[in-house]
């Protein structure tokens, strides 16, 4: 089987894949391109996976020359190799390209997590009708899509409504992060890129103060995704008075150990909603993005939770909708009552929780058997 990952989230997908494959038919083999993980579980890797993993228009474009190649003799390679099946996992720009290709040459092609085509530019969806003999969805509403375009769809589950629990230690958590077990604690997720924190660390601070001045002896704390994003919050913390602790990473201890969450909008929603933490979701982006954003939008919500809700079941702001004063209004109500939100999060993770390794391996071996 050949499998290509483009980055560190699609390696723990293909890891968690191979493994369930390998339960069923021990003796398979591995090609294509994958990280550390991949590699430990059997993948002969043809280059390393860092060269895919390229983000924003100018780093692309610095190195189309570069993926175009690899790309063009990873089709070479892969119909000499004559694989059982290709899975490509996320990484669509390159992947569904690379699918096409392959499926042409009568190879049958697996795509192994779904863009956002359900959201936006909805009319690749021919692309990958084209490019792919099956489409492997993590969320419900992402398979329905495809069932409604015509595209061979699997839901397989989520892999972190396994792997976080059903019910998470609040206490022991806020032990190891030496938080007050008394006290109200919020916790702060501005996101894990520079831009992102650039963006919402300033406003997400500012709320924070304003929820100080509504409910009094709130602790926040905010786990930072890297060294440079810590000292880029260090740096807006001067002139905020504050009692706020900043964590490197950690970010589930975080989120195990608050009463609510003040969150980008991203793939931490679901990490909070696994969690049981009542949220209100917000983002920022360039004004420009945001006016193309809203002409080409297919969805009425943009967070994960009520797209996964299929109604609004926690606040979402965006843009100037997203000020100081209304998100520290939004998290003293639901540090108030936030019951209705964590019972929809424990109904949402029961239709995720599907062991979505084994589910992937059984739609990909079913394929590979017809």
């Amino acid at each position: 089987m050949a499998l290509v990952a483009g980055e560190a989230s699609g390696d723990i997908l293909g890891c968690g894949l191979m493994q369930a494959l390998k339960v069923q038919h021990p003796d398979v083999s591995f090609i294509g391109v994958g990280g550390p993980r991949m590699e430990a579980e059997g993948l002969r890797s043809y280059f390393p996976m860092e060269r895919l993993s390229v983000m924003g228009l100018v780093e692309v474009l610095g190195r189309l020359f570069e993926l175009i190649f690899r790309r063009r003799r990873l089709v070479r390679t892969l119909i000499a190799e004559r694989p059982d099946v290709f899975i490509g996992i996320d990484a669509p720009d390159f992947n569904l390209g690379l699918e096409l290709k392959l499926r042409r040459a009568g190879i049958r092609t697996v795509h192994y997590v779904s863009p956002s085509v359900w959201a936006w530019r909805q009319k690749r969806v021919f692309k990958i009708r084209e490019a792919c003999d099956l489409m492997l969805t993590l969320f419900p509403f992402e398979a329905r899509f495809y069932e409604e375009h015509d595209v061979p769809v699997c839901f397989v589950g989520h892999p972190l409504a396994n792997t976080i629990p059903l019910q998470v230690d609040r206490t022991a958590a806020r032990q190891v992060l030496g938080l007050s077990e008394q006290a109200e604690v919020v916790a702060l997720m501005p996101g894990s890129r520079g831009g992102e924190v650039s963006r919402l660390g300033p406003l997400f601070l500012d709320a924070a103060v304003r929820l100080n001045s509504l409910r009094s002896g709130v602790q926040f704390v905010v786990p930072c995704a890297s060294q440079p994003r810590r000292e880029q919050l260090q740096e807006m913390l001067a002139g905020r008075n504050l009692g706020l602790q900043l964590l490197d990473g950690r970010s589930h201890e975080a989120l195990a150990a608050c009463d609510a969450v003040l969150i980008a909008s991203g793939t931490a929603t679901l990490e909070a909603l696994l969690h049981k933490r009542p949220m209100v979701v917000a983002y920022r982006v360039a004004n420009l993005t945001y006016r193309l954003l809203r002409r080409f939008m297919k969805t009425a919500y943009f967070s994960l939770p009520n797209l996964l809700a299929g109604r609004q079941l926690v606040p979402e702001y965006i843009q100037d909708a997203a000020t100081p004063e209304v998100l520290a209004e939004a998290v003293a109500q639901l540090l108030k009552s936030g019951q209705e939100q964590t019972e929809g999060f424990a109904a949402i993770q029961q239709t995720l929780r599907l062991d979505a390794s084994t589910q992937a391996a059984n739609a990909v071996l079913k394929l590979v058997a017809d």
